[in-house]
């Protein structure tokens, strides 16, 4: 069943993008529209704006604070604020701890933290992959033993993004270290700030400090701060990963930069023409604008699905799948649409300490850096091997 957009829906779109003309800063839409770095209080500043709104948490239930939006609308908010060049708001508190929060959470961990996501007071990470246990999530070996009313945690996280930001981290950990390994896991809530935490940066390739290694030595945690049953976590982790497997397709950006790939590719010529009009290179862009209409058919199928009910499913590993090949597949076609150029490399240039390139080409100046940062995209959120792996199994039965 496709998605099909109903009149209201189409008032909605208008609405939503008349206020973001109306109200998204020009100073962040200029960043995310040419591939400037981020800063924290970029995102922040962006979340306050928009909960101001009531539009933080737009998948989010009027109960706790959402706007009670259907699938749909959301579908349409994302496609418009990706149109816009708005920033994305930050997954790890909105999009992934707070729904396992609603879904298995005690009353007073609603009550204390869903507000505190809402609002921007709390900055959250994600502390899933370690040190030979990424994609077999399961191998983790981070421990948390039992004393009293506290657990005490011991063990390492690595690749996790933000975490120089963030005030807690939704973190897995072994709890039985005897158990089978998907059994002997618990999902505990960890204050950043406690005493023990070690945050130690990885500089990326790209030369930005995204990800980082965190480090746990005697880590206080009241068992208060577990969410549901001891040696259960596995299955929050489960439920958790499908909202963010969904989330990675961006369609709506994808949409973007396909753009931007075309007027890049109008603004150089070869042999006298742009190079849009190279039969070699148009045919790329081609196919690439066809495996993207196919991506968004199947992402509208899903929101269908979703309307009717059903939660994101193993089809949010397709999505997963397909989205990170295009959005890969994007950026290495902007390098080589901006060819010799894309090799300069302005890290002040993109923190913004200087308004313009060196290389004199602002356009150009970021894509090194983007196209290095979006190889991690087939790798995060388990890898696309991994994900090839769950479409055998539970789609194909395999």
């Amino acid at each position: 069943m496709d998605l099909s957009y109903s009149p209201s829906d189409d008032a909605f779109r208008v609405d939503i993008r008349t206020w973001l003309e109306a109200n998204l800063p020009r100073t962040l839409r200029d960043k995310v529209l040419h591939h400037k770095r981020l800063t924290r209080d970029d995102y922040a500043s962006w979340h306050r704006l928009l909960g101001a709104r009531g539009w933080s948490a737009v998948a989010w239930p009027t109960e706790y604070g959402g706007p009670g939006w259907s699938v749909t609308q959301r579908h349409i908010w994302d496609e418009e604020c990706a149109r816009a060049g708005a920033p994305s708001v930050l997954p790890f508190g909105v999009s992934m701890v707070a729904p396992v929060l609603m879904k298995f959470g005690s009353v007073e961990q609603r009550a204390y933290y869903l507000p505190r996501i809402l609002d921007g007071t709390d900055w959250w990470c994600q502390g899933y992959s370690e040190p030979g246990a990424g994609s077999d999530l399961a191998s983790l070996r981070t421990r948390a033993e039992r004393r009293g009313d506290h657990y005490i945690v011991n063990g390492q996280k690595t690749w996790t993004t933000l975490a120089q930001h963030a005030d807690m981290m939704f973190c897995l950990v072994r709890t039985d270290p005897d158990a089978k390994k998907q059994e002997g896991i618990s999902f505990l809530l960890i204050d950043m700030k406690a005493p023990g935490v070690t945050v130690r940066p990885i500089i990326t390739l790209d030369e930005d400090h995204e990800v980082n290694e965190v480090f746990f030595e005697d880590v206080r945690v009241p068992v208060s701060n577990r969410v549901g049953d001891e040696n259960r976590g596995w299955t929050y982790a489960k439920y958790l990963l499908g909202h963010e497997r969904t989330g990675i397709a961006r369609v709506g950006q994808s949409k973007r930069e396909l753009q931007c790939l075309k007027r890049l590719a109008l603004e150089r010529t070869q042999g006298g023409k742009p190079l849009l009009h190279d039969p070699l290179f148009a045919a790329k862009v081609a196919a690439l604008d066809i495996e993207l209409m196919a991506l968004e058919v199947t992402v509208q199928r899903v929101v269908a699905s979703e309307a009717g009910g059903q939660g994101p499913g193993p089809e949010a590993s397709m999505l997963k799948i397909k989205g990170t090949e295009v959005q890969q597949a994007l950026t290495e076609l902007m390098v080589e649409a901006i060819g010799p150029q894309a090799a300069a490399f302005d890290p002040a240039f993109l923190e913004g300490e200087r308004a313009h390139s060196l290389t004199g080409d602002d356009n150009a100046a970021p894509l090194a850096a983007y196209y290095f940062n979006f190889r991690k995209t087939s790798i995060y959120g388990g890898s696309n091997e991994i994900q090839k792996n769950i479409i055998a199994q539970m789609i194909l039965g395999l």
